[in-house]
């Protein structure tokens, strides 16, 4: 069984290019930064791991990831080789991606890529109260759709 599934960042916008003939093939390249759990000296770190699409998860990456959003992937590992301009052979391991989504919502990755804290501390800004995770949620079972 060959099954990746990763949660990262990406490093940059994801690239974009065409196969070509008849049936032109949206084929996306980027790489997912992914934090280690284990930190070394107190430091985190992290592993950049190259990702491909294609098709419609290629034209999605187009539209909808940025550099710095905030990704979940399924696929699987390929590895290959091909030979530079130099002559040398040259060893790759992508992730071929299978299913892909955001991992956080759009206000949390634009303030988390916006790079700058804001005081919102005079602002009367109205906030959702977050339920608590250990409790549960009040529901009248006469709206229920089942017995």
């Amino acid at each position: 069984m060959n099954k990746v599934i990763l949660m990262g960042r990406l490093t940059r916008d994801p690239e974009v290019r065409y196969s070509q003939g008849d049936n032109a093939t949206a084929v996306a390249r980027f790489t997912l930064a992914v934090d280690r759990r284990i930190k070394r000296d107190n430091e985190a770190s992290a592993d950049f791991i190259n990702c491909v699409s294609f098709g419609r998860s290629a034209e999605f990456a187009e539209k909808y990831f940025r550099k710095g959003t905030k990704i979940v992937i399924c696929g699987r590992i390929q590895t290959g080789s091909y030979t530079n301009k130099d002559g040398q052979k040259v060893y790759t391991t992508d992730i071929v991606i299978e299913e892909q989504d955001f991992a956080e919502s759009k206000a949390t990755s634009q303030q988390n890529n916006s790079g700058s804290v804001q005081d919102n501390s005079n602002s009367t800004q109205l906030q959702k109260p977050q339920p608590d995770p250990d409790e549960f949620m009040s529901v009248d079972d006469d709206d229920l759709p089942f017995n």
